[in-house]
């Protein structure tokens, strides 16, 4: 099996060359799905969720959507930030947080993002109580022996990349996450690829990162994460819009303990 891992596309500031080359990459290798971890969109404005739910739809695969903190409307629109914040996903709409259950495999949302918060900065990550129980509530309904795979924007803590999320409550989600048997964690934000091991009693979680295929690069150039699965098993490959090839960042067991 083999998912795509994709976030922070940001249309209205998009890659045309990043998006084709990720059509190409989708429409040549077929993932099971495409997971992606938020930030479709720069401004919220109902333009660019247009153009970023039907580039998703025509990728004619599977798709989830994580909302991220760029797809919400932003200070100056109140009104709608607080009472409809998600009604310009249009056609798309029905993506967001959508688990996903592939064979041996559970997609699981979690939320992310807020409306609002007690600190200046809107758009670092926060992990409401409802956000976490509703998350573990779907975790507890995987079937026995599936992979765990848990989808949002924020990293929920911070990793070896130069941006940050500061998610709020983050690790109070990481370790409940792990209690549950979460496999990994997928997100998105700091704009740079990163596969990086969180440790809690015999059990390991990886924390994964996927690039942007935006213009508003970082550390690396274009890039998207390419997760392949074999029984219990799974490794993350980082694939950049670049010379380099493919190149694996994470292997992982069944037993929850990397090597």
């Amino acid at each position: 099996m083999k998912l795509f891992h994709v976030s922070d596309v940001h249309f209205g500031a998009e890659d045309p060359a990043a998006l084709a080359w990720f059509e190409r990459c989708v429409a040549e290798e077929r993932p099971d799905a495409v997971i992606m971890t938020g930030d479709l969109t720069m401004r919220a404005r109902p333009s660019e969720f247009d153009a970023g739910g039907k580039w998703l739809r025509a990728l004619g695969v599977p798709v989830t959507i994580e909302v991220g903190n760029h797809d919400i409307p932003y200070y100056w629109d109140p009104l709608r930030r607080l009472f409809s914040p998600y009604k310009r996903y249009g056609a798309a709409e029905r993506l967001i947080e959508k688990p996903l259950d592939l064979p041996g495999v559970s997609i699981v949302p979690l939320k992310t993002t807020a409306r609002a918060q007690w600190r200046l900065n809107w758009s670092k990550g926060n992990v409401s109580d409802d956000a976490l129980e509703k998350t573990l509530s779907l975790v507890a309904q995987v079937p026995k022996g599936n992979l765990i795979f848990v989808a949002g924007h924020h990293p929920l803590i911070e990793g070896p990349t130069k941006g940050t999320a500061k998610t709020r409550n983050g690790d109070v989600a990481l370790a409940a996450l792990a209690d549950a048997g979460a496999h990994a964690v997928l997100s998105g934000h700091v704009h740079d690829p990163f596969d990086v091991p969180y440790h809690r009693r015999d059990w390991t979680v990886r924390l994964i990162g996927a690039g942007t295929l935006s213009k508003r690069t970082r550390q690396s150039p274009p890039a998207f994460n390419e997760i392949r699965i074999i029984g219990n098993r799974f490794e993350t490959l980082a694939r950049t819009l670049s010379s380099e090839p493919k190149h694996p960042i994470s292997e992982s067991s069944d037993s929850g303990v990397t090597y």
